[in-house]
C-alpha cells in the first residue's frame, strides 16, 4: 500500500497577516496607480459597446428571422403556420364548447 506522505497544512503565523487596516492602505495605493480613462476615452469606449449591442442584436435578429422562414417554408410545406402561438390556438379551437 502507498504511504500517506503528505505533509501537514502550513499555520499561517499572526505576524504574516496583514491587517484590515493595512490591505485598505495597500488597496488604495494600488488604485492610484491605475492608468485612469480620460473623459473623452471613456465616452468613445462607451459609444463603441452601444453600437457594437445593437450592430449584433441586429445580427441576431436577422438570423433568427432566416432560420424562422427556412423552417416554416421547407419544413412545414402544408402551409402549416410555425409559430408556438398557432398550436395553442389551433388546438382550443378544437375544444368543445369554445
Amino acid at each position: 500500500m502507498a504511504r500517506d506522505r503528505r505533509q501537514p497544512a502550513k499555520t499561517v503565523r499572526k505576524e504574516e497577516r496583514t491587517s484590515p487596516t493595512q490591505f485598505f492602505k495597500e488597496v488604495r495605493s494600488e488604485l492610484r496607480k491605475v492608468a485612469w480613462p480620460t473623459r473623452e476615452e471613456l465616452i468613445r469606449y462607451s459609444i463603441i459597446v452601444l453600437v457594437a449591442i445593437v450592430a449584433l442584436t441586429i445580427f441576431v435578429t436577422v438570423l433568427d428571422w432566416i432560420f424562422l422562414k427556412f423552417v416554416q417554408d421547407f419544413l412545414f410545406d402544408s402551409g402549416v403556420d410555425a409559430t408556438p402561438a398557432a398550436g395553442l390556438i389551433s388546438a382550443a379551437s378544437s375544444l368543445p364548447g369554445l
